[in-house]
């Protein structure tokens, strides 16, 4: 299939880099959000998200013409839902975003059109609820217009690059909407372009991530176990590693982000009784947060009234994605027992949580207890604790990330302590 025009739903870190790059291949692509607030930040050619490259793609793509944003769908020849699937509190799929997208695709949906869901989704969302909602125009899916899943499996901080590199997968309905998904992508898709049914492409993006999170949880039981013998967990992960046919991977506070700490949720609310280890391991990296406040707690008695310093809100280092971050936990935990919290992360948007947001480290360890880094950013790794000693009331630090060297932390003064070293004396005495 010929592919001139497309129209891109949601504006988010997956639709607004998939839309320009679609456009710098010479469609013409409008980029549909709700939001007003991006909607005319992009008109003004703003940026709303930051991510590495990105803001130079859309530049582009507004600078060729071929990219527009409006409020709402308009007619084309193909469109992509690449809207958030976030989770109730109960831990099962919100889908009011994806529903919404198909709902509004309603009026401009015309014969031969194809439609595309991207957004990460539990299993059977494209043939039960995406085409029933499409199928209210008349048409027939199939028969009338094509559909597909193409799940997105870029890593935040990576996106531009691994949006075209990595492989693609694109589950159809039926045999000819995965060819049709595969002739759309293929103006980009560097990758190998795998084509299989709806569901197993929706599936195999939901596997993806639970097989890292329950990696991850493994990973963060062992810390608890290392604290527990009196042993330095990243000693002994460096040296298991050493194993052929062994990669354990890291530890750390918690799971964050919209997939890895999401996706596997959307299995165990399709079988919650075939998936009693996804559940497990699901509930493991959630309580890590608060793992690490009684670890605090541990170091520093009662919170009441403690002055601590946070560095780091964000889910993960060096990207702006505040979505299910641990250290957001982690402060609303710290606050609720009573600490007086500041926090500080550049990358960080605006999030509500209790503690106090400085505006720079300095400002954060002003008159602090205790220093407490969450998120590993670059510029938090090569921070010098000779300059953040006078500043302190207390210089007690806390790296959860195996970030700064002990060694020159002690050496500044300071009392040094690292989540899932077993061997500092603050820890209750090792098992016999």
């Amino acid at each position: 299939m010929n592919f001139s025009k497309i129209c891109v739903l949601g504006l988010g870190y997956i639709g607004l880099p998939t839309a320009s790059t679609f456009a710098q291949c010479g469609m013409d692509v409008v980029g549909v959000d709700t939001n007003p607030k991006v909607v005319e930040s992009l008109q003004k050619r703003i940026l709303h998200i930051k991510e590495p490259g990105l803001d130079a793609v859309v530049q582009a793509a507004f600078q060729s013409g071929k990219l527009t944003v409006v409020s709402k769908p308009v007619e084309a020849d193909a469109f992509i839902i690449a809207v958030p699937t976030p989770i109730h509190h109960d831990k099962t799929a919100d889908l009011t975003f994806v529903r919404s997208a198909a709902e509004s695709i309603l009026p401009v949906l015309r014969r031969g059109n194809l439609v595309v869901l991207e957004s990460t989704s539990p299993p059977r969302t494209t043939r039960d609820i995406v085409r029933p909602i499409l199928e209210r125009s008349g048409l027939r899916a199939g028969k009338d217009f094509l559909l597909a899943y193409s799940p997105e499996r870029v890593l935040p901080g990576q996106i531009i690059r691994e949006l075209t590199e990595n492989a693609r997968v694109i589950g159809g309905i039926d045999r000819a909407s995965a060819e049709a998904g595969r002739d759309l992508y293929q103006a980009f898709a560097l990758g190998e372009i795998v084509l299989t049914d709806a569901t197993t492409a929706e599936t195999v993006k939901l596997m993806e991530n639970t097989f890292r999170d329950v990696n991850i949880s493994l990973a963060n039981e062992l810390l608890r176990l290392a604290e527990d013998f009196g042993i330095d967990i990243w000693e002994a992960i460096a040296i298991a590693n050493l194993h052929p046919r062994v990669k354990i991977m890291q530890p750390g506070p918690g799971v964050g982000g919209h997939c890895i700490s999401v996706d596997p949720w959307f299995l165990v609310e399709a079988a919650p009784n075939l998936t009693p280890l996804i559940r497990t391991a699901r509930e493991v990296n959630d309580s890590q947060p608060e793992y690490v406040v009684r670890r605090v707690e541990s170091i520093l008695g009662n919170l009441v009234g403690r002055k601590i310093a946070v560095l780091g809100l964000t889910y993960k280092p060096d990207v702006d994605d505040v979505r299910e971050s641990p250290a957001v936990e982690i402060v609303r935990l710290l606050s609720a027992r009573g600490a007086d919290v500041a926090t500080c992360d550049p990358l960080a948007p605006e999030v509500d949580h209790p503690g106090r947001r400085a505006r720079s480290v300095e400002e954060a360890v002003g008159g602090a207890e205790a220093l407490i880094l969450l998120v590993g950013h670059q510029a938090y790794r090569t921070l010098a604790p000779e300059s953040l000693r006078a500043l302190m009331k207390q210089p007690v630090s806390i790296d959860c990330q195996h970030a700064w060297d002990r060694t020159r932390w002690e050496a500044c003064g300071f009392q040094f302590h690292q989540l899932g070293d077993g061997r500092e004396p603050s820890l209750p005495t090792p098992r016999q």
